[in-house]
């Protein structure tokens, strides 16, 4: 089930969605830079560069040496503009084009930077606390996103969106509200993160909670920043 265009229309334009999308582009098209070059200490710059600027949960704990540069509460940050590949940061970026308009013009431009950033870092603190001595780097903006979509799903929980269903040669688009969507999503990622809990190995892959982490921060922010006499559809 891929969302592909919701039906709220924007008063404003979405100045720091689109932003945000450009600049994790550009970290992405960097990152490829790297890894599309020769074998070679370039080459290996690319492995490095994401270990040192993606989240670390030993690190962020001090469970394992810390780097003097950059700090562990930097590569919070830092790790919101790097990805793992091209499905990666298209899904994400897809997701934070359909949904992060709408918060963004209801809350306001700074608002929602505020709500998208504090998200983030709520993501990577639920990641850690389930496994806090991983030495696995934690990266891509999902867990930002996850934010936004908290946040979309209580101010438009009847928007429809436009969805590609496909099921083997099945393949429609179909017109589904916005609650069922999302709702599916967040009810896959807590069963997911549910299975993954119950795995003794860190072998990386998906950072279910830190979706989840995510998305709770995105629903408590919403309501400590949401001004007064937004419109809820």
């Amino acid at each position: 089930m891929l969302p592909l265009k919701d039906d709220v229309p924007s008063r404003s334009f979405p100045l720091f969605t689109v932003m945000l999308i450009a600049a994790n582009v550009a970290a992405f098209l960097y990152q490829l830079s790297l890894q599309m070059a020769p074998a070679g200490p370039t080459r290996e710059a690319a492995a490095a560069f994401v270990m040192e600027f993606g989240a670390v949960p030993c690190r962020l704990t001090g469970a394992c040496p810390i780097d003097e540069f950059p700090a562990p509460i930097v590569t919070v940050f830092t790790s919101m503009f790097l990805h793992g590949g091209l499905f990666h940061i298209a899904g994400n970026m897809l997701y934070l084009w359909i949904f992060g308009d709408n918060v963004e013009d209801t809350l306001g431009h700074f608002r929602f930077l505020a709500l998208y950033l504090l998200a983030g870092v709520g993501a990577a603190v639920a990641q850690t606390a389930i496994n806090p001595e991983s030495r696995i780097p934690m990266v891509g903006a999902s867990g930002a996103i996850s934010g936004v979509l908290g946040a979309y799903l209580f101010l438009f929980p009847h928007a429809s969106v436009l969805t590609l269903i496909t099921f083997g040669f099945f393949i429609r688009f179909v017109h589904i509200p916005a609650v069922i969507v999302l709702g599916f999503w967040i009810v896959v990622q807590v069963l997911n993160g549910v299975i993954s809990a119950r795995q003794s190995v860190d072998t990386g892959g998906v950072a279910w909670f830190a979706h989840i982490g995510g998305f709770v921060a995105g629903v408590v922010l919403l309501f400590l920043f949401r001004p007064r006499g937004t419109r809820r559809l």
